[in-house]
């Protein structure tokens, strides 16, 4: 198999997490397209240096991090409440989650970029040193801060 068609595939496979993590940063269709455009196009040019040592989904959300991380420094998006063009992590949840899966992403989408970045991984069962690795960070410095967003996160659902 070629690059290309590996590239590809592996991205047919993960695009879950292109897509959640656009669809908290993105504030509307246009950006989320944009962001989407620009993990492909960073992803395709790291692809090379992609060398199979972590698992692909694991590179793939550095990428994209990285990638939404730099554009915001850059543009300085404002963060604004769930839009309905982000896929939900609710898509099979029973309609009585789905407002409480709502309210959680509305709460996320308030915290900074990094904070994010940080309970998305936590979320999708990246343990702490793992977030540390991909953040950048202590494997204690990761078990702080996601303890302190968890608490920010309770606050904030109480009062919405």
């Amino acid at each position: 198999m070629n690059n290309e068609a590996q590239f590809m595939e592996l991205i047919g496979q993960h695009r879950g997490i292109i897509l959640k993590l656009t669809g908290l940063y993105a504030t509307d269709a246009e950006d989320l397209a944009d962001m989407y455009q620009d993990i492909l196009m960073q992803a395709w040019k790291a692809f090379p240096s992609y060398r199979g040592e972590a698992k692909f989904s694991t590179w793939l959300y550095r990428v994209c991090l990285n990638t939404l991380l730099s554009a915001r420094r850059k543009k300085q998006l404002p963060v604004t409440g769930l839009d309905h063009h982000s896929e939900s992590l609710s898509a099979s949840a029973p309609a009585n989650r789905s407002e409480e899966i709502q309210r959680l992403h509305t709460a996320i989408r308030t915290l900074s970029p990094t904070d994010r970045a940080i309970i998305s991984l936590h979320l999708d069962g990246y343990d702490n040193g793992e977030i540390a690795t991909l953040m950048g960070i202590s494997n204690n410095n990761a078990g702080v801060k996601l303890h302190r967003i968890k608490n920010q996160l309770a606050s904030m659902l109480k009062n919405l």
